[in-house]
């Protein structure tokens, strides 16, 4: 006996793909032009650069929850 579709339940899932693929495309795409940015820039900012390197060591504590899921 074949099953019953559930039509709704089916759209939801492939919609709920489609949006984590999309969030994964544009995640690469802002790091791969903030890498960009950094090369580019990374010479003639070498005086601001020195200002933000107090601040690079510095995480959200989101950021911090992540990393040490990563870590481990």
């Amino acid at each position: 006996m074949p099953r019953k579709p559930n039509y709704k339940f089916e759209r939801m899932e492939r919609d709920r793909a489609k949006a984590a693929k999309k969030a994964e495309r544009l995640k690469l795409k802002q790091e791969r032009a903030e890498q960009r940015k950094t090369e580019l820039a990374g010479p003639t900012e070498s005086a601001g650069q020195a200002g933000q390197a107090g601040q690079a060591g510095q995480m959200e504590p989101a950021e911090q929850g992540e990393q040490a899921a990563v870590e481990e």
